[in-house]
């Protein structure tokens, strides 16, 4: 598979609406909900004014003309929120590209990259049930707490 990685374009913030659709874990045999999902409070966190803030950082994966995959992160008070000093990973694909190994090196990515400014570690929340868990193990993330149907992890950069 061909692709490309790259920095998200400020005209191309709206594109993330897309992938934070597509992040969101639906088990097998369950219907998909709404598009509209996304526009409740607690999804909006990781999208809203999104590049405004310090720490808003986002890596697409391009494939020819089109965006397949983005990763990002901010500080904000998500379901991984850890304090404020540590970025949380928002991080999709669309279904078509998936296991090419493009999420792993759109995370590898990402993780050099909050290093490079400074940060100590990174967060994210990810349900039990989804396959991603093993990929974040790879590329260093540890759980650190966990309730019924998610893992809390941090990677220390």
């Amino acid at each position: 598979m061909n692709y490309s990685i790259r920095e998200l374009k400020r005209d191309e913030n709206k594109i993330l609406d897309t992938f934070l659709y597509e992040a969101i874990f639906i088990p097998e045999g369950v219907p998909a909900p709404s598009k509209d999902i996304i526009n409740k409070p607690d999804l909006q966190v990781y999208v809203k004014d999104f590049g405004e803030n310090k720490g808003d950082l986002c890596l697409v994966a391009q494939v020819a003309d089109e965006i397949v995959g983005a990763v990002w992160v901010r500080i904000m008070n998500d379901y991984g929120h850890i304090d404020n000093e540590t970025p949380s990973f928002a991080i999709s694909l669309l279904k078509e590209y998936r296991n090419y190994g493009i999420g792993t090196e759109l995370m590898k990515q990402m993780l050099v990259k909050l290093k490079l400014e400074g940060y100590k570690q990174a967060s994210l929340a990810v349900q039990k049930m989804n396959y991603a868990v093993r990929m974040y193990w790879k590329v260093g993330f540890e759980i650190i707490d966990e309730n019924d149907e998610e893992y809390i992890m941090i990677c220390k950069l």
